[in-house]
């Protein structure tokens, strides 16, 4: 079959909550906002307060600076059209634009899912093997590992986006999501080869979540194992608090999307609206809590951030009683 409509294709409609009344626009862009606004303000600070502590630019907290550019990114590619959306009724994106965005999409997922590798490799050589540590991980080997971390997904991702711009696109073009990703627009697709094209995207998004997440179940298992060997009760707890914002971070990145996944594999089924609210709230809750979890679960962070505010007091201060 021949699909004239391909080239006609010059843009998608973002139907964000499809049950959504409209007078509840108004309030729904202002909750986007405020979570861009949470998003931006906590990453930039987490990357401004690294760079500019010097005792703070260890390993660790240098792949907290890559998590942090990650999600600030991620927020800024996925919530400002809906926000326009529902602020400014502008619901329409251009062709090329949604598929940018869906690179983008995909591609900061995976570059997150390599980072928390990192991230895990870091705790596991710290516990697991400490007097290596210094030799193994040092600044310039997590530069090299985070930026293997952001160039290993580009690859799989122009395949995908090359292999999707293939397909013939002759349906209402709705993109049933609050913004652009390969289901969606593959689900606007038409032909026989879409089945090849949504199988061939699933198995390079497995490689990029499941490779990642089977070394850092490993690593955090031979962590827990060493922990649990010592003998000294405040020595278990004191190393168990220098990998538990690391733990916590990962959790909020794969328990909601394996949750997910395993509730469509046996067959529970999920309304649009409520789909669409769960997809932004493992995208977009990571993303917005992380910096509170670096600052109040990582000691050196909050102590260096105590340290600060008590200076900035009694400078305030001094300054007050002239």
């Amino acid at each position: 079959m021949i699909y004239t409509n391909v080239t006609r294709v010059k843009s998608f409609f973002i139907l964000g909550f499809p049950g959504l009344s409209q007078q509840y626009y108004g309030p729904v862009s202002a909750l986007f906002f405020f979570v861009y606004l949470t998003i931006a303000i906590g990453n930039i600070f987490i990357l401004a307060f690294v760079m500019c502590e010097k005792s703070l630019q260890k390993p660790t907290y240098l792949v907290f600076c890559h998590l942090a550019l990650n999600d600030l990114t991620f927020g800024t590619v996925t919530l400002p059209k809906i926000i326009s959306k529902y602020w400014f009724g502008d619901s329409i994106f251009s062709f090329h634009g949604c598929f940018t965005q869906m690179f983008f999409v995909h591609y900061l997922g995976s570059v997150h899912s390599f980072i928390l590798l990192v991230m895990a490799l870091d705790r596991f050589i710290a516990i697991c093997i400490p007097l290596r540590y210094p030799v193994l991980i040092t600044n310039n080997m997590i530069s090299v590992l985070c930026g293997f971390a952001w160039l290993i997904p580009v690859s799989f991702m122009v395949t995908i986006v090359l292999h999707t711009l293939t397909l013939p696109f002759c349906k209402d073009n709705v993109i049933a999501q609050c913004y652009c990703d390969h289901i969606s627009l593959t689900s606007q697709a038409c032909g026989e080869d879409v089945i090849i094209v949504q199988v061939t995207a699933l198995v390079m998004a497995m490689f990029c979540l499941l490779v990642p997440l089977a070394f850092i179940l490993f690593s955090y298992i031979s962590i827990i194992v060493v922990i649990l060997k010592m003998s000294n009760a405040a020595g278990r707890k004191k190393t168990l608090s220098t990998c538990t914002p690391q733990i916590v971070i990962t959790c909020l990145f794969y328990l909601p999307r394996c949750f997910v996944y395993v509730a469509n594999t046996v067959g529970f089924s999920f309304s649009l609206d409520i789909r669409i609210v769960l997809v932004l709230l493992y995208s977009l809750f990571p993303a917005a809590v992380n910096p509170i979890i670096y600052c109040f679960k990582t000691q050196d962070i909050k102590q260096n951030l105590i340290k600060k505010m008590k200076n900035t007091r009694v400078g305030i201060e001094i300054k007050l009683s002239f």
